[in-house]
């Protein structure tokens, strides 16, 4: 199925976009994983409404002052420093996180710290602050950590999970 005949939510739910930081994941990828979060560690305010997740942490909430606890999360983290995101994600160990891949230390650590990790399609549309789609200059990755979690990913049909 096309990402275009996915992104099928209210554009009027989603605050407007802040900063660069604002590209929210597409729908299909959580029906892909079929999972429940307790959180969304690193959401815009007010949620996003099709991302399955109990509860969610905004930046006034700030997501890495808050206690994870072991408890299955979602983060697609600010892009912008992605350092603490990641290594407080492999420290809890239980959940699914989409970040940019490159040639870092924390992707470096994120590859060598999670239990299975995917290439993101490169046509990757993500839904901008403003509720459009749109890609970003970078490839992207989506890591699971966790037994559960890693038998999401690969079932999901989203890539090959290494």
């Amino acid at each position: 199925m096309a990402q275009d005949d996915l992104l099928d939510f209210p554009f009027d739910d989603i605050p407007l976009a802040k900063t660069s930081d604002d590209y929210y994941t597409p729908k299909w990828v959580f029906d892909a994983l079929g999972l429940e979060y307790d959180f969304d560690v690193a959401s815009p305010v007010g949620g996003i409404s099709w991302i399955p997740a109990k509860k969610y942490f905004t930046q006034y909430d700030d997501g890495l002052a808050q206690d994870w606890a072991g408890k299955r999360v979602w983060m697609n983290p600010p892009y912008s420093k992605p350092a603490p995101w990641i290594d407080k994600w492999l420290e809890n160990g239980n959940g699914i996180c989409l970040v940019a891949a490159s040639r870092s230390k924390p992707f470096t650590k994120l590859w060598e710290g999670c239990d299975g990790i995917a290439f993101m399609p490169a046509n990757l549309k993500f839904v901008s602050g403003m509720g459009k789609e749109a890609g970003i200059y970078m490839p992207t990755v989506i890591a699971a950590i966790g037994a559960e979690n890693l038998a999401a990913l690969k079932s999901s049909g989203i890539g090959y999970v290494r």
